[in-house]
């Protein structure tokens, strides 16, 4: 009786569970907006939490990787030629990418801007396609469908008056275009010789370091750093990051398992996940969110390709044995 289960198995359901955890640090991220003194610095917040967040997701994976006894692979991987790549990724993920985002749900709310940054998966597998020559079944093609589209229609369950139309779609846009590209690159980086868990080290790293001596010093953002560290709200950031920390371990370990644009595909069902934890910090949820949710999570499911690897970490059916 043989129950093992196959690496793209594996790759599937660390992919899904990189999405719900990113769902859970998307409901907490809300939590510390909320907060003071963040609640009350509406333009700085949320470029602020995200240089913190990223800078206590560094450490957390310094601390793993030095539980792993990993930090010299990590010192001697980031100047090679992978290390390079997704020091590159990094750029594209952080800095470009989240900033993008902050700065979109600043000028057309938060709705709005997930409707458009739902489209960073059909990016990413464009690139993908060019660069990596990653192909889709057309069953993958039509749940990847499935979970952009029934996200956009979740972003306009809770309309939003934009301060700026035009500003806040090219920031969108930015936030597509830089995620899209984080996942190929990443993928590229590790293609040869560079352990996901490593990328990840090099990832956090790079991103806290470009928000701590670029983006937080142009938008004068220290002195509220200084503020949010004195306060309660700096506990609940570090442990939101530990739960973007894992996200992201899941997220690069399935770009290496099972490539670029599945693992995307997976990663996109934050936002449903995002609806189901939320109950558990008293925000409602209507039958149509529900529905939505339901249609994302099995829309990411079938951009695998092969849903059946997925359910098989569940129900392991035993295989005949060839012994006598």
């Amino acid at each position: 009786m043989n129950n093992k289960i196959t690496s793209e198995g594996k790759g599937i359901a660390t992919g899904l569970a990189g999405g719900l955890l990113w769902g859970l640090d998307t409901v907490l991220v809300g939590v510390i907006l909320a907060m003071s003194p963040l609640s009350g610095a509406v333009a700085l917040a949320p470029l602020v939490s995200t240089f913190l967040h990223d800078f206590f997701s560094s450490i957390w994976m310094l601390i793993y990787t030095a539980f792993h006894k990993n930090l010299k692979n990590f010192i001697k991987s980031w100047p090679k030629r992978s290390g390079r790549f997704v020091t590159i990724a990094a750029l594209f993920g952080g800095p470009i990418g989240m900033t993008g985002y902050m700065l979109s749900i600043r000028y057309i709310g938060a709705s709005n801007t997930a409707i458009i940054s739902a489209m960073y998966p059909a990016v990413g597998a464009f690139f993908g396609y060019l660069f990596l020559k990653e192909r889709m079944s057309k069953r993958g093609f039509l749940g990847l469908a499935i979970a952009m589209g029934a996200t956009m229609i979740l972003g306009f369950t809770s309309p939003e008056a934009p301060q700026n139309i035009v500003l806040g779609i090219l920031f969108a846009l930015l936030c597509v275009f830089g995620w899209g590209m984080e996942a190929v690159i990443t993928a590229y980086g590790m293609k040869n010789d560079l352990l996901p868990d490593l990328a990840l080290q090099i990832r956090q790293l790079v991103s806290a370091l470009v928000y701590g001596i670029f983006i937080i010093p142009i938008i004068g953002g220290y002195p509220l750093v200084l503020e949010i560290i004195q306060s309660p709200a700096i506990i609940v950031i570090a442990l939101t990051a530990l739960a973007g920390t894992s996200s992201y371990l899941c997220y690069y370990r399935s770009i290496d398992s099972i490539g670029a644009i599945k693992a995307m595909g997976l990663n996109i069902s934050y936002s449903a996940w995002a609806i189901f934890i939320g109950i558990f910090f008293g925000n409602g949820i209507s039958f149509k969110e529900v529905i939505l949710a339901v249609l994302i999570i099995a829309g990411s499911i079938l951009t695998t390709d092969n849903p059946k690897e997925f359910l098989q970490i569940f129900i392991l059916k035993p295989k005949k044995s060839t012994e006598i």
